[in-house]
Parts: C-alpha cells; structure tokens; sequence
C-alpha cells in the first residue's frame, strides 16, 4: 500500500497526517508545538508520531505536501527578515501608494532613475553604477532584495539588471515584481515584492526542514507546497516566491473542509494561535479574491482565496482597553501563553508569577516575559538600544522589566519582536481555558496565576477589572466569541449577493442586527441568522464555537479531524501554474506582445496574441514539469478590451491567461 503525508505547520502547533492512497481515507493524525528558531524540531515530532501512530514504513509514503500559516502570521504581526527595496523609475512620493511606506518599517529603499513607458520602451537609463555603491553602504543586517521599476511587466529589462547586480555583490536573494504579478500598479508590486523578500528566509527554512525530516526516514517522495489559491507547488518554486504561500493554510483548510465533511456551501471559519480566517465554500470550490490577497492592513497582488484573516487566535494578546469599564480586546498580536511559558522555564516564571502576586499594585509589565528566539548566536547588526535588550537576554528569557530598564528601551524591544528575534511571553485565551478546565495541555497553575495577576489591574473608577481568575478568564472567552462573530458576519455580508448600502465591518456590528440575533421581540419583532452552517475548524473550535454557533443562529459543524484539516488539505489538492500576459498598440496598426524577455512588436494583431499565447505556454508547462505534474490539462484565456470609434472596433489590448493544471506525480514504490 502507498500513503500520503500532509504537514501544516502554524503559528503554534504543527500537524502531520498520513492519508491512505487508495482508500482515501486517514488513517493517523499527530500535533506537535511549533519549535521557534528551530521548525525542524516540531516538524519532525508531529511525522514521526503521525507515522507511528498509522503502523507504516516511512519509506511507503509516495507524496509529502506542506501547508502553513506562518507567512500569513508573520504578515499580520509584522514580522520577517530586514529588506531593501530597490525602487526604479518612480518618484519617493509613490513610497506612500499602496501601504508601501508601512511594509517598509523603515527598512532602506534606493531609488534610480531608470524604468520604462507603457509601450515597453526606455524611459530613462540606468544607473548601474551607482546601485553597486549604495550596495556597498549597506549593513549587514539585510536578508533580501525586492526590485521594482516602472512599467516592468512591459519591459523587465531594468529589474532583471538590477537583480543581476545585487546578487553579484552581495550574494543575498532578490526578488523582481514582474517576476510576481503583470499587473500594472508599480506600488503594489513592490509592496508584494517587499513581502516576499521579508518571508524567504522563514519559509526556506520550514521547507528545508520538513525536507530533511523526511530523508532521514527515508521518505524518497517530491515535496509539494500548498499556494495561497489552495493549488500545490514544487518546494523549488515555493522558496523562490513564499509570497505565495500567504494564505496557504487557509486554502488547505477549505480543501480539508469540504473533503471532510462533504459541504458544498457553508462558512468555513478556522482558528489558529495568531489568525482566525474565514471563507464562502459556494457550489464546492472557494472564491479567488479578484484585488488580490488582503492580508492584515496589506492588500498584494498574490492570487489566493477570498479569505478574510484577522488577528484573533487562541494565543492572542488581551489587551485592557481604557475607560471607566476597561474593558477587553484580543491579537492581533500572538503572545507565547504563560502557561506554554512555565512548562519550559518553571522556576522563571513561577517565581516571577509569586513575586508579583505578593504586592498589592500590578505593575504595567508584570506578568510578562521576553523569550528569545536565536538558537545559537543573537541577532547580529544591532546597536544603541537594541544591542543592551539582546546583551540582557544572552543568558535565557527573563521578565519584561528586567530586560527593559528605561521606557525608551521597550520600542527597541518590540523592534525585535516585530523582527521574530524575541517573542513576548503573556496572558492569552489559551491560559484562560486551562483556567476554566477547557485546556489542560501545559502548566494550568501558572495560567492561574497569571489571570489571577491581570485580574488585579484597575479600570478607570480604581477598581479591579474582575473579582478572581475564573471571572476574568469568562469574560476573555466571551471577548473571543464575540470578536470570533464579528469575523463570521463580517465575511458573510462580504459574500452575500445584495449590494449592501453600508460596508460589511459596519452592517457586521449594526444594532438591528444585533437585535435580529438575540431575536428580539417587542412592537418590533426582528429575527436574523446565517443562511448557511459553519465548518469550524481548527483544535480550539470544539472549545470556542459552540458558542458561535448559538450567537449567530446557524448550524455549527465540527468535523472529525478538525483540528489537523489544513494538513488534509494539503495533500487532497492539485497543481495548477499560470502564466499572464498582455498585447498593447502603441500606435496605429502597430501591436506589442510583451513577453517574458522584453517586448514584440507585430503588424498584426492575432499574430502578436499568437505568438505571446505560445510563450505563455511553454513558461507554464515548463515551471509545471518542474512541479512534477502527471498529465497536463491546458486552458487559455483570452481577454480583449476594444472601444467602439464611429462603428469600428479599436483594438485596446488583450490579456492572454494560460493555466496548466494536474494531479502531482508520486513515487512509486
């Protein structure tokens, strides 16, 4: 018999299931703690459990596929490597188009002079010579290029240039736009390619160790990656573009979603330890986002599933907001849970734990931890600040105000944190659930104490925000329902197929919805609910949608195997490569096919689509070769724009679209 593996790793737990190939069936399932800096860890316990578990040899897996959420994670936390950007052709005040300036984080950008028209044609030079000197003055903090010139899906002369000469000098990896997206916007294809070159680093190395796992074990299988449109992808084209694999994990989950439970319409809402991610399963099949995946506040040129993603897991940070009720708010930020904490440093944070609880006044960062995520040597390129944070660390993690002596050092701090060199250990839904008895996984009694302390702190009249650990832990359970209902009514106003005069975040929150929901009944009687179930997933959604479910008024399904469905997903989907291009006129009788190596120029029209459909694809079928596609099945698609002059059509231009799509191949044993 032959087997199927599925890995998904997240933000906090990494899981492995093994499918029988010819039942189609699974047969084990396994989870383990995702291990930061080193994913090798986590990614190795939960196949080598998943292989136990199922009673097979290692070397009768014929196909491994990888799904994840940590590029998505890294997005709506703001992580990832420090960048440049190499912006050609544009003006500075076009670093403001597109949240370009807000990916930046103020990381370097050079500008040139240089790029192209619209026809393809230089519209000034470039300097060559003085990008090798900005390279030069650079530091060596920097993990990755992103190139992008004007007008460069007509012409990506410059960018290619530009690329050849960064790697040369610095041997670092460079990512171009064109190399993304064909569309035209400049900004947005230098913010996707600036999130690109900040994600390489983190998923080269999850698909290098998920890589190594499996041939240690002998696993002599292709490993295929789950893209952000739910289709599979070659581990070699996944390390070139991560940016792709931004709302892999979800994808995989609407895959698992529908194989799991045979739902052709339903909300499918999965709930990690950073995001919950919602999206419409319509007639079977998720939409595709037609702007592009929005992920956190950054809308790219990635094609992926419609999905909304939002900062709220089981890990998520609860926030006290100000006011004379102080109340509470989750994420987007996930935290390392205390009680995750103490099961791997007991004596820092109980005794941190019972210091604190000794004193009467909580202090604004007690209860918190700084926990460093270098595995061997810290952080290089760092000073001022930053430096004497990481000189405090060097030894372990350590309370918050013990590695942060003056105000002016927690933004450095948090630098780090936005960077993933150091996490932040603090209370989260999961400490309130071990709690309430909901969670028993890590260390319940540090959960106690840490809601205990938080239960200490004073809202605007002076008083404590809760009366003990069991209220305040209610109340974050109930904030996490409530946003958890946000989310699904958000996504489905979004998805419904009225034209609402208002926009979803404000219908999602109206008053006579709300009233609707709690069926109010009075001179107005107002009933409201979803018009199709929810699919929860996800390994905290037996514990949390249940709830949901009664809010909203809807049928909630918990499939089995809930909690390991993106990694099921992952290996019941297909290959699909796609290949864009278009065909302009410059002028009268005249037509540019812009192909991957510069422009065309035709007399006739359907000779210019001809021949630029033909180079489609054989980029596609080759980049699907490479994947490792059985039996090809090819479609184009032909979008032509014209306006009507008088009675006759004029030519505008043609978008010409070729998928190449198949099962990927296994090995045989």
């Amino acid at each position: 018999m032959t087997y199927l593996l599925g890995v998904d790793t997240g933000g906090t737990y990494t899981d492995a299931v093994i499918l029988n190939e010819g039942e189609d069936r699974v047969i084990a399932s396994a989870k383990s703690l995702t291990t930061r800096p080193d994913l090798s860890l986590g990614v190795g316990r939960a196949i080598d459990a998943a292989i136990e578990k199922a009673g097979i040899a290692a070397g009768s897996v014929v196909m491994v596929s990888l799904s994840t959420t940590l590029a998505t994670n890294a997005l709506v936390e703001g992580q990832g490597g420090r960048v440049v950007l190499v912006f050609i052709g544009f003006e500075e005040a076009e670093l403001a188009r597109a949240g370009l300036t807000e990916a930046l984080k103020g990381d370097p950008v050079i500008l040139l002079p240089g790029g192209h028209t619209h026809a393809g044609v230089e519209a000034a030079p470039l300097d060559l010579d003085r990008l090798e000197r900005e390279l030069a003055a650079l530091g060596p903090d920097i993990s990755g290029f992103a190139v992008a010139a004007s007008f460069a899906t007509r012409n990506p002369a410059h960018e290619n240039a530009a690329r050849d000469v960064i790697r040369r000098v610095t041997g670092r990896p460079v990512t171009c736009s064109n190399e993304l997206s064909a569309g035209l916007n400049g900004p947005r294809r230098a913010l996707t390619a600036v999130l690109n070159a900040r994600l390489i680093g983190m998923i080269d190395r999850l698909i290098t160790a998920c890589e190594s796992h499996a041939q240690s074990l002998g696993i002599d299988a292709p490993l295929m990656v789950v893209r952000g449109d739910g289709a599979l992808v070659s581990a070699e084209l996944a390390r070139e573009r991560p940016i792709e694999t931004i709302l892999s994990g979800p994808a995989a989950s609407i895959a698992g979603a529908s194989w799991l439970t045979g739902e052709t319409d339903a909300l499918v809402s999965d709930i990690g330890g950073t995001t919950t991610d919602v999206c419409l399963l319509k007639g079977g099949k998720p939409s595709i986002d037609p702007l592009g995946a929005r992920v956190g506040a950054f809308r790219t040129m990635v094609e992926a599933v419609a999905m909304r993603t939002t900062g709220l897991g089981g890990d998520s940070e609860v926030h006290l907001l100000e006011g004379l009720d102080a109340g509470l708010r989750l994420g987007p930020r996930r935290l390392v849970p205390v009680a995750l904490a103490a099961r791997d440093h007991p004596e820092l944070v109980h005794d941190a734990l019972d210091a604190w609880l000794a004193l009467d006044a909580v202090g604004e960062q007690d209860g918190r931890f700084a926990i460093p995520m270098w595995r061997d040597a810290p952080p290089e390129g760092t000073s001022g600040r930053e430096a004497a944070v990481i000189g405090r660390l060097l030894e372990g993690p350590r309370r918050v105000a013990d590695c942060v002596r003056t105000k002016l050092e927690l933004p450095a701090l948090m630098r780090l944190v936005s960077r993933g060199q150091v996490m932040i250990s603090g209370v989260t839904p999961s400490d309130a659930s071990h709690v309430l008895g909901g969670l028993d996984s890590w260390d319940g009694a540090a959960a106690r104490k840490a809601v205990t302390l938080f239960a200490r702190r004073r809202n605007g009249r002076g008083d404590r925000i809760a009366a003990g650990p069991e209220p305040l832990a209610q109340a974050i359970i109930d904030q996490l329902t409530a946003q958890t209902v946000d989310c699904l009514l958000e996504a489905a106003f979004a998805e419904d197929d009225r034209e609402w005069s208002e926009a979803p975040e404000v219908l999602a929150r109206h008053s006579l919805l709300r009233a609707g929901l709690e069926r109010h009944s009075g001179v107005m009687k107002i009933r409201a609910s979803l018009g199709v179930p929810v699919i929860g997933l996800g390994a905290s959604a037996p514990s949390y949608y249940g709830a949901v479910g009664a809010r909203i008024g809807c049928r909630m399904i918990l499939p089995e195997h809930a909690g390991v469905a993106n990694a099921i997903g992952a290996v019941v989907g297909q290959i699909a490569m796609h290949a864009e291009g278009l065909v302009t006129s410059p002028g009268a009788g005249l037509f540019s096919a812009h192909l991957p190596g510069g422009p065309q120029r035709f007399n006739d029209r359907d000779k210019a689509m001809l021949v630029l459909e033909d180079a489609l694809r054989r980029d596609a079928e080759s980049r699907a070769q490479r994947a490792g596609i059985e039996e090809m099945r090819v479609s184009v698609d032909r979008d032509i724009s014209e306006i009507d002059i008088e009675g006759h059509p004029m030519f505008i231009e043609a978008r010409i679209r070729v998928s190449v799509q198949g099962r990927p191949r296994i090995a045989r044993t």
